[in-house]
């Protein structure tokens, strides 16, 4: 028996309307959760049958750049089953619903490591079609650049299974193509050995951000690649859960991962972690200093991402070099005394393996970039949308110069901001197996925006 779709004011359509973003919930005509292949063809039957579009999600991450929902069907995948792992091919069969935590506890008991991002509760297969830039990434690449096959239910109800022998054209548009396609039921991911890292972030106040700022954006230029940092400034509320050190005025932090190239302790991790935080440590005495040398499962909490659903508008944008003006373009708007109301605003190191093209890849497979910029906010009280984005404006203007204009899918949290992470040849490409699999445009709702010439 089928899982019943469900209409509004039911039970079981705000289970499946769930979002992490509660800024942004989904209101679509109908909801069903799908447990089972047969689960997806009975709503697509339904969708047909009723001329509802076919939408698709997981966790709700990324829900503010989902759009309108006015006459769709939205599918929310929960599909059977738990994480399957090959440890002699070093791979992880993934059913569609699970988050990056699950995954990571299945696998780092046998020395394993997923390409995953910085929050255990988000979900693996939007993160993975979407590229994703894992704290890891620097030494392996977007993180579709491991998947190695995709098993998905197209318009006709036929489930297929798809990878680099099989429908390799379809296998390169699912992997960054901006969705359109079906609905993903497993993924197939290959996973590399780790088993000690260096982690942690270390924490300033704000007031020394442009010298913190200027010391780690010089070492960004030749850092190995077996780091992946962040710098971030932070406005954190005075809740039990942040840390006492954080609270109270805006806090610069620089966090990141450093992956271990020998055996053991980790001598070459310590050595680029001290050519990493020795310079910063040097201009202030941090308030907060909490890297470590631990397991790869420590990962997930490096960034202190929230655990439960929380609202909040964001903003995002790739960058090339900044150098010091756009350094101090960056502080001037998001530092100490400039009155920003984001909670968040990051730039995530780029380059290394993320920044080389993958002929093995998908439609996106590298980020030609310096820095992902993401901000966030919270809309509460005096904290409106409205000043919100107009900030947003106000850090898009002063950064402008270095806007490359592309975008990082997994970073989009609007539906309205400019997106662009295809080339116009990447789309007609994509197109044309989303014509080819998708003939009636059941899915076409579901496309990103300019992620279609259609």
């Amino acid at each position: 028996m089928s899982a019943p779709v469900a209409l509004p004011g039911e039970p079981a359509y705000d289970a499946a309307t769930q979002v992490f973003n509660l800024a942004a919930p989904m209101r679509p005509v109908a909801a069903v959760t799908v447990r089972t292949v047969d689960d997806i063809r009975a709503a697509l039957r339904h969708a047909r049958e009723r001329a509802l579009s076919v939408r698709v999600h997981t966790t709700g991450h990324a829900s503010g750049s989902a759009g309108p929902m006015r006459s769709a069907l939205l599918i929310r995948t929960a599909l059977d089953g738990s994480v399957e792992v090959d440890v002699d091919r070093r791979l992880a069969r993934i059913p569609a619903g699970t988050r990056w935590g699950a995954v990571v506890e299945a696998t780092t008991p046998h020395g394993l490591v997923p390409p995953h991002g910085s929050a255990g509760t988000v979900g693996v297969v939007g993160y993975l079609l979407g590229g994703g830039i894992s704290f890891y990434g620097r030494a392996i690449g977007l993180a579709a650049n491991s998947v190695r096959a995709i098993e998905l239910v197209t318009a006709d109800g036929e489930l297929r299974r798809v990878a680099a022998d099989r429908d390799p054209d379809l296998f390169r548009a699912l992997r960054g193509g901006g969705g359109g396609f079906g609905v993903v039921t497993a993924i197939e991911v290959e996973l590399f050995a780790a088993t000690t890292v260096v982690a942690g972030a270390t924490f300033w106040s704000a007031t020394h951000a442009d010298a913190l700022l200027r010391a780690w954006q010089k070492w960004t230029l030749d850092a190995p690649r077996e780091a992946s940092t962040s710098l971030r400034i932070l406005n954190l509320p005075d809740v039990p859960e942040v840390p006492p050190e954080l609270r109270g005025g805006p806090v610069l932090g620089v966090d990141g991962v450093i992956l271990s190239t020998v055996d053991g302790v980790p001598d070459d991790a310590a050595r680029h972690t001290e050519d990493l935080l020795g310079p910063l440590r040097s201009v202030a005495r941090p308030v907060l200093d909490a890297w470590q040398v631990c397991a790869p499962g420590a990962v997930l909490d490096v960034h202190m991402d929230p655990s439960d659903p929380v609202p909040y508008l964001g903003d995002h944008l790739l960058l090339r070099e900044l150098g010091d003006v756009g350094a101090a373009e960056f502080v001037r708007v998001l530092g100490a005394g400039s009155g920003s109301p984001l909670v968040m605003a990051a730039l995530r190191q780029l380059g290394g393996a993320l920044s080389r093209p993958d002929p093995a890849g998908g439609v996106l497979n590298h980020l030609d970039a310096h820095y992902v910029y993401s901000g966030s906010a919270v809309p509460d009280g005096p904290v409106t949308p409205e000043l919100i984005t107009g900030h947003f404006a106000t850090v898009r203007a002063a950064l402008g110069p270095w806007d490359t204009g592309r975008t990082a899918p997994t970073f989009v949290e609007s539906h309205e901001q400019p997106q662009g992470h295809l080339t116009a040849a990447d789309i007609a490409a994509v197109d044309l197996v989303r014509a080819r699999i998708d003939p009636t445009g059941l899915f076409r709702a579901d496309i990103s925006p300019n992620a279609t010439a259609t």
